[in-house]
């Protein structure tokens, strides 16, 4: 029986663009926090903006890993990581794939010129920045010539893009710049994307060696990369410690988006060190990891709210 051709959804991986939704629903209710002002429209923009860059980001990735071969060669592919697997069964949608690649790029291009209208002027550097940096990570993560996945870049601009930028640009829809608390916030929701490519590395490593994309895992060593993920992690939560209390105003409720790690992290993180050679015993960890990953920015963006009506 053949199968039936994947929508756009999967095209796009729509489930991993709560990657970009955590950052810019925080960033958005932190800089109302801030401001006591909320732009529905500079909201509605950078939304498109975000979502637009994500979905070009998945769908070059899927494409070029397959053309490159990982996504052939990788047997533990799981829904986690390793790629949809799209092209591989469906070679002939490789056209409609770079078609919405490029149209997400367009979208994302036509949000950040209507930001231009909400924007004061001089943020207007800053909001073109992120988008043409943002721009760049989506293709060149994974294309040539730059190749950042496969030169040791990779897991810097996945913080970068998922953390900092994201997290400012919403801010910057809602006119709130480089704050001290905008400062502060700005590793967190990258930390936590980061995470998943840490585990996704480790899983796989075996693919990655094979075809030259050698990110973290590879160059450092799977015993190292376990370490570094439990590290990365604890940085996570101790930035929203300081978070939560380097302002003099009580921001104490974004400490709930934490219960997800005091339940979930020590099993992950057990998995992850004693397996972190062994891809197949890595997956549950890389599911309880993504359960960690979703609860974290849904209490993280519980907390702001809570933080703004109370």
């Amino acid at each position: 029986m053949k199968p039936n051709e994947p929508g756009i959804a999967q095209m796009i991986r729509a489930p991993f663009l709560s990657s970009i939704l955590s950052p810019i629903l925080s960033g958005t209710l932190l800089a109302v926090v801030l401001s006591g002002e909320f732009n529905p429209i500079g909201f509605l923009l950078v939304l498109i903006m975000g979502i637009g860059l994500h979905a070009a980001t998945n769908v070059y990735n899927d494409i070029y890993d397959t053309l490159q071969g990982t996504d052939k060669v990788n047997i533990h592919r799981n829904e986690f990581s390793g790629g949809s697997g799209i092209l591989i069964n469906f070679p002939h949608l490789e056209s409609k794939m770079f078609s919405i690649a490029h149209w997400s790029l367009i979208l994302a291009l036509f949000a950040t010129a209507a930001l231009m209208a909400i924007v004061n002027e001089n943020l207007w550097p800053t909001l073109w920045g992120l988008y043409l940096l943002s721009a760049f990570f989506s293709k060149y993560y994974t294309a040539a010539p730059f190749k950042l996945a496969s030169r040791g870049f990779g897991e810097i601009s996945v913080w970068f893009a998922f953390g900092p930028m994201a997290l400012l640009v919403a801010t910057v829809s809602q006119n709130v710049g480089y704050e001290p608390a905008v400062l502060v916030a700005m590793p967190i929701t990258g930390l936590s994307t980061s995470s998943i490519l840490l585990i996704g590395q480790l899983i796989d490593r075996p693919a990655d060696e094979e075809t030259g994309k050698h990110g973290f895992a590879i160059r450092a060593g799977t015993r190292v990369t376990a370490l570094f993920y439990v590290l990365v992690q604890l940085a996570l939560v101790s930035n929203v410690i300081v978070l939560a209390f380097q302002s003099i105003e009580n921001w104490w409720p974004i400490l709930i988006s934490l219960v997800p790690y005091a339940l979930l992290l020590p099993k992950c993180a057990s998995i992850v060190l004693k397996h972190h050679a062994a891809p197949d015993e890595l997956k549950p960890a890389a599911g309880i990891n993504v359960q960690l990953h979703l609860g974290f920015s849904v209490l993280f963006f519980v907390g702001w709210g809570i933080i703004l009506f109370s």
